[in-house]
């Protein structure tokens, strides 16, 4: 930018608090993003970019970096809960929600989900699908795929999020989606946050009464699927739903074969 000077060779005052300004403003987030494109930015500045707008004495890129230093970085934030970060200077309930956002779009452009007309191939597509989407809850999530005749997606529904326990995954509560969507068969899933995906006694009790259940209603349970970090546990791979093709040998998968 070139300034003006007057006679003596002096810059113009008010000349060089613009151009300070304006060497400011390049260095804001939303400048340098527009100059050099998201990838140049760092995790402070996409986070600030996020917030928007700064709170008490501070503007958006120190909120950012306050955070990011408090978590550990970016993976620190996962899983993300609003509430923990309730108390934070700065971070009301507008900007946690904008970034509690921003991680569920990153987390599902992670992993695609299974659309409708989508062919189940066996548990470890089941894994790849789900794996990303529920390998940093805290908490347990119990998901029904309700399959057609073809093993074709119809839509999946979320029964539960807490404790699995027998009385929180009823029957009743399972295939009522599935009655509805006229589901031929079903696919239940859940994950372990401990990272280990060998079934409980909790979980083999549910399998059992599911199971039975889908007997009395026409629709086959094909499979319950425990996801986990260090890979996956299919009841039917392990002979622990009826018509399991490997004649009951016990097998934990990592996930990547």
């Amino acid at each position: 930018m070139a300034m003006r000077t007057n006679g003596a060779g002096v810059i113009d005052a008010g000349d060089a608090v613009d151009a300070i300004l304006d060497l400011e403003c390049e260095d804001r987030p939303r400048e340098r993003l527009r100059r050099l494109g998201a990838a140049a930015l760092s995790d402070a500045e996409l986070v600030a970019l996020l917030f928007r707008t700064g709170a008490s004495g501070r503007d958006a890129h120190e909120l950012a970096r306050a955070l990011l230093s408090r978590s550990g970085g970016l993976r620190g934030l996962l899983p993300f809960d609003p509430d923990s970060w309730a108390d934070t200077p700065g971070l009301g309930p507008a900007k946690l929600a904008s970034l509690e956002a921003a991680i569920e779009v990153g987390r599902r452009l992670q992993a695609r989900r299974l659309e409708s007309g989508d062919r189940i191939e066996g548990p470890a597509s089941i894994h790849r699908h789900f794996h990303a989407r529920l390998r940093d809850c805290e908490q347990k999530r119990f998901i029904v795929l309700m399959l057609d005749s073809r093993h074709c997606v119809l839509g999946e529904r979320l029964i539960s999020q807490g404790t699995l326990t027998a009385s929180l995954v009823h029957p009743r509560e399972v295939f009522r989606p599935a009655l509805r969507a006229s589901a031929a068969a079903i696919v239940v899933i859940h994950n372990h946050p401990s990272g280990d995906p060998a079934p409980s006694a909790e979980d083999r009790e549910v399998t059992h009464r599911l199971e039975q259940a889908g007997r009395l209603i026409g629709v086959r349970v094909l499979d319950h699927v425990v996801v986990a970090e260090r890979g996956y546990y299919s009841f039917r791979e392990n002979g622990e739903i009826d018509g399991d093709p490997t004649g009951g040998r016990r097998r934990v998968s990592s996930g990547r074969d």
